[in-house]
């Protein structure tokens, strides 16, 4: 182990932004610092001097990276952010004939095991891996409190690119002090108004009664699609509807197939990204939007179209306060006993990656139907959400992740969802104006 000192700008201590909160709570709930870790191979010759410097330069880059937390009495923690200090970087010996990647492997999960102490740790946890006197890999774990999907892709660019451009102003911080501010408050009254006629008139429960409680009781699956890949471009090529509400509007319908229930009503996370001065921050600022989507005796391409229009409300309501919104959903749950909270939904794909694909033909789509594979794989009791789904885009296939609460769904269910996903893209492909199928 060895220790890399650095220094930046922006240190204060403050409250936590929106977006802080909101993976806070999660965090509390899911008990949990819910860390993201990844590893990859070094460029041939690379020093430890190089991996030091990367590590500097992460740390000293990013104001979220020297963020901790201090707690209070009656109060939610606030955010502490450093000016200088020093980070740990961990180094592991691969012996003679050991496979560095998979040591590499074993060090993620040691990294994102290991207790974290909110208060008193980094939240970057770096290693690098030596076998022969060569450093072959680098390991990287992360807080979730230090960005969300999109600003980790902004993190990985600069750590690479090394701009010399300022760090944009808009860190937690000041967002936290906007927030305050009265156009924050103004935002924030907005979208608790679109949250609030949302939940007043949805139906009460969002999935049939749990046919198999299972202990332990939160479980995790994945299914991995190439069928739904390209059925999802070629719906984008047919339609013109972009292709993430055309992803919404599959996993309504396919929710909708799988619970009997409509409209839906969907809490698909928005990156916030689109909002003056934010789109480069490295920072939690993603955040659950709601969504009610209506479905019934459409076509699929009336339905992608009418999740085009939808989202773009959904995404203008999904700036708010995280206990301000846990405040108003007290009060309808107080006024609406027995009410089920809408479902998560998570798509993490990168469209602009995908641009200029080609398009499928419908017998490729056809022959790739039914190839995708379903696996449980965790099966614990501490919890999830009720039920949450995330998209990725893996090479050749999409990727469909559950965490379920089976004491909420059963696990059949949520595995006919996921795989409901690729067959509702599948007939869409196929044929874009034939009916949902849900009434």
């Amino acid at each position: 182990m060895t220790d890399v000192a650095f220094a930046g700008d922006g240190a204060g201590e403050g409250e936590l932004s929106w977006g802080q909160q909101d993976i806070w709570r999660a965090m509390v709930r899911q008990e949990s610092w819910i860390p993201n870790g990844a590893w990859g191979p070094l460029p041939e010759g690379t020093t430890l001097d190089e991996v030091r410097d990367r590590l500097r330069y992460l740390m000293s880059r990013f104001p979220t990276a020297r963020t901790r937390l201090r707690f209070r009495d009656g109060a939610g923690p606030l955010q502490v952010v450093a000016d200088r200090g020093e980070v740990a970087l961990d180094i592991v010996d691969a012996a003679a004939g050991e496979d560095p990647a998979a040591l590499a492997e074993r060090t993620r999960l040691k990294l994102q095991e290991d207790p974290y102490d909110f208060e008193r740790d980094w939240p970057i946890r770096m290693a690098v891996v030596r076998q022969n006197g060569a450093f072959t890999h680098l390991v990287v774990v992360m807080c979730h409190l230090v960005t969300d999907a999109f600003g980790a892709g902004v993190l990985l660019e600069e750590l690479d690119k090394r701009p010399e451009t300022p760090v944009p102003d808009l860190q937690p911080l000041e967002q936290a002090r906007w927030q305050a501010s009265a156009p924050g408050q103004r935002q924030h009254t907005m979208a608790l108004r679109h949250w609030e006629a949302i939940l007043r008139e949805m139906p009460l429960r969002r999935y049939p009664q749990s046919r198999a409680p299972q202990s332990p009781r939160h479980w995790r699956g994945e299914f991995q699609s190439p069928a739904l890949s390209m059925a999802l471009r070629s719906v984008t090529a047919r339609t013109g509807v972009p292709a993430a509400p055309v992803l919404l509007a599959v996993f309504a319908i396919a929710l909708a197939r799988v619970t009997g229930l409509n409209p839906v009503v969907v809490r698909p996370m928005v990156n916030n990204r689109f909002r003056p001065g934010l789109d480069r921050i490295v920072c939690m600022l993603a955040q659950y939007g709601l969504c009610r989507l209506d479905i019934a005796g459409l076509t699929f391409a009336e339905a992608f179209e009418r999740a085009r229009r939808s989202a773009l409300s959904t995404y203008k309501h999904a700036y708010y306060d995280p206990a301000g919104l846990d405040a108003l959903i007290e009060r309808v749950t107080a006024d609406r006993p027995g009410l089920q909270l809408p479902s998560y939904f998570n798509d993490r794909r990168d469209d602009a990656a995908l641009a200029g694909a080609p398009v499928p033909g419908d017998e490729d789509i056809v022959r790739a139907a039914h190839t995708g594979t379903f696996t449980w794989t965790t099966k614990q009791d501490v919890p999830f959400e009720p039920l949450i789904v995330h998209i990725d885009e893996l090479p050749g296939a999409t990727q469909a992740i559950v965490f379920c609460d089976t004491h909420a769904i059963a696990p059949d269910d949520a595995e006919a969802l996921l795989r409901g996903l690729e067959a509702v893209a599948v007939e869409a492909a196929l044929d874009p104006d034939a009916p949902t199928g849900v009434s």
